[in-house]
């Protein structure tokens, strides 16, 4: 999740040095000239996390390990060290995050890369709002909250015994976090890239940012993947040689049935690195870049239309261009097919389905399809997040208005042809009983 660092001593330096920078920093100057065209995935943020709309880095922290960490700061919270694992299982369960979600990466592709190798992988949890990642005898936990109105705040947790351990927001990890792939909003990043037999990146065989619409040829490159994957064509499970051929030493299949014999699996609460939590992993991390990106556009463009009305036709545009952007996205419209059935087979896909809400026929934006597609039906179970609730009322006005011309078949266009009327009418009648605030011409279809 983080830049690179061999020790945990330079950790706390760059963070400290950080620090000291943000408030050296010279004042930011309000004014910005909104954009008048482009997509966001195309086009620079044209602000600042620093625009006062926005004073990421001033304002207070509300996600659930700003929360955890002021409980266990004044002593009414505590976490148990725990073996090899140190405070993994405690965080978990103190955050809710699943151990059916773990997803193990090999290559080394974060802050605690020095530790990071196929023998010892780093292996990341999620839930909705927060990610934890963990590496075996590393100094640190890597912990990435998403805040309802600021987007992602990075932690780590101190991997040493403490009455009271030490919990660290660090806007450090920005440096690789706050990025063309991240959107230009400090997010996450699910990379995917040629990988030796040490874990070390070979960037020159292959280095994507995978999300839903990523080909599957461009995949898990320096991930573990188990469970089964169809007829797909992709990176994981693959070792490289100095000269970009799969390692015969590595003698890594191209799917696994569990992560047994691969490494020593002690401190890791599963056996797994299931292809439905990836897949499920690969949707989520680029919506939450999109959720931070589009609702601080809506709030920077509004601050500015406070001071020069001359550019309400403009805000409008751009407000309802971005809420075009996250609904289609929401909505899997791009999504790359599954080529072939997909069977997750860690427990992952029975937990996920039973953690959100569904209606009285029994039906859940939850369950997955891994059939022909990733959800049986394909809306985001992110509507139901505190992310998506925090946006600006006008982005959430402009992405109900964006989904319901798509969901109640008012736009014919040709990329929205694969939701068929019988997915949308499941999709309108799942969101009437269980999504609260639902605008209420919703009820027309």
């Amino acid at each position: 999740m983080f830049v690179r660092r061999r020790s945990l001593q330079l950790v706390f330096a760059v963070f400290i040095f950080t620090v000291i920078a943000v408030g050296q920093e010279t004042q930011y100057e309000n004014a910005v000239d909104l954009p008048t065209a482009g997509n966001i995935t195309d086009r620079p943020f044209f602000s600042s996390r620093r625009h006062p709309a926005i004073a990421y880095s001033d304002s207070p922290a509300t996600d659930v390990v700003a929360e955890l960490k002021r409980k266990v700061d004044e002593g009414s919270a505590s976490l148990r060290f725990e073996g090899r694992g140190g405070y993994l299982r405690s965080i978990m369960e103190a955050l809710r995050v699943p151990a059916e979600s773990q997803s193990v990466v090999f290559s080394k592709t974060s802050l605690q890369s020095h530790y990071i190798s196929p023998s010892s992988p780093r292996a990341i949890f999620f839930s909705d709002d927060v990610s934890v990642a963990f590496v075996p005898d590393a100094p640190l936990l890597e912990v990435a909250a998403l805040d309802p109105h600021q987007g992602v705040v990075f932690y780590a947790v101190v991997q040493r015994p403490a009455e009271k351990p030490q919990i660290l927001r660090s806007d450090s990890c920005l440096s690789c976090h706050e990025a063309h792939d991240t959107l230009d909003v400090p997010g996450m990043l699910v990379r995917s890239v040629g990988a030796g037999t040490g874990g070390e990146t070979m960037t020159e065989f292959g280095s994507f940012v995978s999300d839903q619409r990523s080909p599957f040829e461009e995949r898990w490159g320096g991930w573990f993947i188990t469970g089964k994957t169809g007829s797909a064509r992709h990176m994981g499970n693959v070792m490289l040689a100095p000269n970009g051929a799969k390692a015969a030493a590595s003698g890594t299949p191209t799917a696994l049935a569990s992560l047994d014999g691969k490494f020593n699996l002690e401190g890791y609460p599963s056996r797994f690195s299931d292809v439905g939590a990836v897949l499920v992993l690969n949707h989520q991390m680029k919506l939450i870049n999109l959720l931070t990106r589009v609702g601080w556009e809506t709030r920077i463009a509004l601050d500015e239309l406070k001071r020069n009305p001359q550019i309400k036709a403009n805000a409008e545009r751009l407000i309802a261009a971005d809420a075009g952007e996250l609904a289609d996205y929401m909505l899997y419209v791009d999504e790359v097919p599954l080529p072939g059935r997909f069977e997750s087979t860690s427990g992952f896909q029975t937990q996920f389905a039973a953690s959100g809400p569904r209606d009285s026929r029994g039906r859940s934006l939850r369950q997955l399809d891994l059939e022909t597609r990733l959800m049986r039906y394909p809306c985001s179970y992110m509507i139901y997040s505190p992310a998506f609730d925090g946006l600006p009322a006008a982005t959430k006005e402009a992405v109900y208005a964006r989904m319901w011309a798509v969901l109640s078949g008012k736009d014919t266009s040709r990329k929205y042809a694969k939701l068929t009327p019988e997915i949308r009418a499941a999709i309108v009648s799942i969101l009437l009983e269980t999504k609260p605030g639902l605008p209420a011409y919703f009820k027309q279809l």
